[in-house]
């Protein structure tokens, strides 16, 4: 009887070792995975994006940097990571990157040639109807 007794605790035992490494290893982690998931991607809304200059004004040195922002934007005003962005208008030709985090996509300006340059920004291509102008000086 000992021993039926002993068996019986050993598989009961066992079933909930197993039951339990089944909710560490399945349920729980489905369940931080369903309250961490971000949110959905959203839409790029170019009526909310923008540039802005963070510096627009720098030597004709080809070491002094203005430096513009361009925020890619859904109709929330919440920044979108992970899009493409481009900036057109130095005589250097296109400078590209990815938004960040925060919908920053951020590009530091260079340029031996004084002058005021227009600056388009574009996001995935389409470029936005407001445009920027930074100043190289010597």
């Amino acid at each position: 009887m000992k021993n039926k007794k002993l068996f019986l605790q050993l598989g009961v035992g066992f079933l909930t070792l197993i039951f339990i490494g089944f909710m560490a290893l399945k349920v729980v982690p489905s369940i931080f995975v369903s309250l961490t998931k971000a949110a959905p991607a959203s839409k790029v809304s170019l009526s909310h994006s923008y540039l802005l200059g963070d510096r627009i004004l720098a030597k004709a040195d080809g070491v002094d940097k203005c430096t513009v922002n361009l925020f890619v934007l859904d109709s929330s005003d919440k920044g979108i990571k992970g899009v493409s962005t481009s900036l057109t208008g130095m005589t250097g030709g296109e400078l590209q990157t990815i938004s960040g985090t925060d919908g920053k996509a951020a590009f530091e300006i260079t340029s031996t040639t004084e002058g005021q340059f227009t600056l388009t920004g574009n996001i995935g291509g389409v470029p936005l109807t407001k445009t920027l102008k930074v100043t190289f000086r010597n």
